[in-house]
């Protein structure tokens, strides 16, 4: 089957969005109480996590997004376990319209690491001797609002600057 000339230049219009690359940029896990702290336990632990997205240009239409999970698990004072994952993508964004790329970076980004970072959590804490630590699914949009609120900003589909981490560029 040929391809016409007007599918062709249809495409080269077409909001895309395409990972380049997905890499582990930063990765910790300690288990400080061991062998102590893999005794079963009279409760289940405190599980704490934070999230953080950051994103920085490397080309006119390529981005570096990090998507930061740091966590622990407590029972009373002790940990348990702690981790701090960085894991990282490069994108290509084209025919996105300025006003929408910084939540397309922010969001869409990021919602794509998410499955990759929290299966290399959950591996680690179940290498650590702990059952795997599935973390629940993300809502970016939400997360990109809040980070909008903290700084005064808009959200996303709202006019005003960028708001969450990094600061992509049209």
């Amino acid at each position: 089957m040929a391809d016409s000339s007007a599918t062709n230049g249809a495409e080269g219009n077409t909001p895309a969005l395409n990972a380049l690359a997905q890499y582990c940029k930063d990765f910790s896990f300690e288990n400080p109480n061991a062998p102590r702290s893999l005794q079963p336990q009279n409760q289940g632990p405190q599980i704490n996590l934070q999230v953080n997205v950051n994103a920085k240009q490397l080309a006119e239409a390529d981005f570096e997004v990090d998507l930061t999970l740091e966590g622990d698990a407590k029972t009373g004072e002790e940990v348990l376990f702690a981790f701090e994952l960085t894991y990282s993508g490069v994108f290509r964004v084209r025919n996105i319209p300025a006003d929408q790329l910084h939540p397309v970076v922010m969001i869409e980004c990021p919602r794509l690491l998410f499955p990759f970072a929290r299966q290399i959590v959950a591996d680690a804490v179940r290498n650590g001797g702990f059952p795997p630590l599935y973390i629940d699914p993300i809502d970016f949009v939400t997360l990109y609002r809040q980070k909008a609120a903290e700084q005064g900003q808009a959200a996303p589909g709202q006019p005003g600057p960028a708001a969450a981490g990094g600061t992509p560029a049209a």
